[in-house]
């Protein structure tokens, strides 16, 4: 749906259309990622993430939690324009709703979803740090050595690390399956992690972030949180 932008701050609760067009006339408004400082502007509210001080703002309608297992195969987004399937075709809601974070086309587990942006903005902000908890089967088998530097923080590229959780599962021959916990969300990020140490991920999958987890929730499923996942969010 296509509207002026400060129509759609009524609608998400921000204040009127005028207090609105004040908010934006002041520079304290992004569509996507630009900042929108004159009036006039729409939004296409399908595909348009609108953010009012850095916090995403969504429509007051009814608000829906959800958790996904997502399979691989799927971008972690509302559409896509390169025609690949999307985790909305996974799901049958009425409600309009938006993925928390991402995970890679080629990374299965679990991901949030909802409407309701004060939760978005909570789960989002780097200064939570929330625990996220993968599986991953890598190549090799990693020495203390290197699952030391894992732990400490490696370089990345672009990047150094904090602290992470690593922990060996099951060694094979010539392979592993690890668990890893990490509390950031940078591009790839467990990926580069083990090629930093020489153990390439050959397969990844996300289990847990903070005290919501997949439990038997079988591939490509979902389900509405329960009461003791949303008090855990609140608290946040």
């Amino acid at each position: 749906m296509i509207e002026r932008l400060q129509k759609y701050m009524a609608r998400c609760g921000v204040a009127s259309r005028r207090s609105s067009e004040n908010i934006i006339l002041s520079g304290r408004v992004k569509i996507n990622d630009i900042v929108i400082k004159e009036l006039g502007y729409k939004v296409d509210s399908d595909n348009d993430k609108v953010y009012v001080d850095d916090n995403l703002i969504l429509p007051e309608n009814g608000k829906v939690y959800i958790v996904l297992n997502k399979p691989t195969g799927y971008v972690s987004t509302v559409k896509d324009e390169r025609g690949r399937n999307t985790i909305m075709d996974l799901i049958e809601v009425s409600e309009r709703i938006y993925p928390i974070g991402r995970l890679d086309y080629d990374t299965s587990g679990l991901i949030l979803l909802t409407n309701d942006g004060d939760i978005y903005n909570r789960v989002i902000h780097p200064r939570q740090s929330i625990n996220k908890v993968y599986i991953a089967k890598i190549k090799g088998i990693p020495s203390k050595d290197e699952i030391s530097n894992f732990c400490s923080g490696v370089n990345i590229g672009d990047y150094i690390t904090s602290n992470a959780g690593f922990k060996i599962l099951t060694q094979y021959s010539d392979t592993c399956d690890v668990e890893i916990i990490i509390h950031e969300g940078k591009n790839r990020q467990i990926r580069r992690m083990c090629e930093a140490i020489n153990h390439s991920v050959i397969k990844l999958k996300r289990i847990a972030v903070g005290d919501i987890v997949l439990n038997n929730l079988k591939e490509g499923c979902w389900r509405y949180l329960n009461q003791k996942e949303l008090k855990y969010l609140e608290r946040l």
